[in-house]
């Protein structure tokens, strides 16, 4: 911890003093900037820290808030609903996105509705529902909206979007901190980490840095091998497939008798 400080105070000593006046600066780092995707991974807890450097305001101006917000890489998703018909459930609607967050975890200093005016969320695109954008997704549909809020809803019971209110611990209004939990299903890429200075409800300065997760040692292998010898890797699944197969016959048979 005394060298997170140290590190902090540097990096603060080192914003420039002179020029135009700010209304305030956030400066921060992460406890790892890498992530390791291995056979036994079962999650990750990232620590984020940072520091606010003043402007100098008078003490009755407004408290400083920090939002953090991790973003996984974007992929493309479809979304299905579900009807009864002829008393069967069957999927009968459905749209597509080209570009939604694998993984999204907004944590602040205070209730993100209480801190933040929606027209700064709606610009910034902070939280997670103006992440998700009802405007891209593509189908045949009356309301998009629904399939937007219903993904929602799904990857938030999955923990792979998180909304943790006073989940950012400020001292003295000058630095912070904050733990985020990782979970075991992350998908490979850069994780975007965005730090947001806020007062009055207006964001006054941002920081950003990201996070590297990366498949390693015998899953970084297999991945590679079936992107670069799709012939290869299914003749190796099969050969997996079938020797587990007579592993398993031998090891009854040996129980029988």
């Amino acid at each position: 911890m005394a060298r997170i400080l140290a590190f902090l105070f540097l990096i603060l000593g080192l914003l420039p003093a002179a020029g135009p006046a700010r209304a305030g600066e956030i400066v921060g780092g992460l406890s790892q900037n890498r992530v390791s995707l291995t056979a036994n991974f079962s999650g990750s807890e990232i620590l984020i820290f940072g520091a606010i450097r003043h402007d100098g305001a008078a003490e009755e101006a407004a408290p400083f808030d920090v939002i953090i917000v991790i973003e996984g890489p974007r992929q493309p998703v479809a979304i299905w609903r579900k009807d009864r018909r002829l008393g069967i459930w069957m999927n009968v609607e459905s749209v597509s996105m080209a570009s939604v967050p694998s993984f999204y975890a907004v944590a602040t200093t205070g209730p993100l509705s209480q801190i933040l005016e929606p027209a700064e969320d709606a610009q910034y695109r902070i939280s997670a529902a103006h992440a998700i954008r009802a405007t891209q997704a593509v189908g045949n549909v009356d309301d998009p909206v629904l399939f937007t809020s219903a993904l929602l809803r799904i990857r938030e019971r999955a923990e792979q979007y998180q909304a943790l209110d006073r989940w950012v611990y400020l001292d003295r209004d000058i630095l912070f901190r904050a733990n985020v939990r990782l979970p075991a299903n992350l998908t490979e890429g850069a994780y975007t980490t965005r730090m947001y200075l806020v007062r009055e409800g207006a964001v006054v300065h941002q920081f950003r840095t990201a996070i590297f997760v990366r498949k390693e040692g015998i899953e970084r292998w297999l991945h590679q091998l079936a992107y670069d010898q799709p012939f290869l890797y299914g003749l190796l699944a099969l050969l997996i497939a079938l020797t587990a197969g007579w592993g398993a016959s031998e090891a009854f048979r040996y129980l029988r008798h």
